[in-house]
């Protein structure tokens, strides 16, 4: 069974820190991604890594202060420092079997996780 695991959101205060952890299992995957929904929007791209690269992509508004990375077996992580109020969201974790060029499109990814809420208080 392929799954996409989720963890380490929560309460923050702004300009403080976060690390998100996503696991993966049951497939080995090539392009892993982070995206966001906050409420009443559309779900975004923050940041991609290729597992064999690792070739990373950011948001604009998200580079600087996050940072994609990932272990030698099956974890990406996504840490996120100077945290503002607009970063609050629940955040998903994708993967794609695939290298593809689209990493910042919903459509490139082919299994998700669960999302973690992470909120930032002002």
């Amino acid at each position: 069974q392929v799954q996409l695991v989720e963890s380490g959101g929560g309460l923050v205060q702004a300009g403080g820190s976060l690390r998100l952890s996503c696991t993966a299992s049951g497939r080995t995957f090539v392009t892993y991604a982070w995206f966001r929904q906050a409420p009443g929007k559309e779900r975004e791209f923050v940041t991609s890594i290729r597992w064999s690269g690792p070739t990373t992509y950011y948001a604009d508004s998200v580079k600087g202060r996050f940072t994609v990375s990932r272990d030698n077996k099956n974890t990406v992580y996504l840490q996120m420092n100077s945290l503002k109020s607009e970063d609050t969201a629940v955040y998903y974790c994708a993967a794609s079997l695939w290298s593809i060029d689209s990493y910042y499109s919903l459509d490139g990814y082919d299994y998700w996780g669960q999302g973690t809420q992470v909120t930032v208080s002002s």
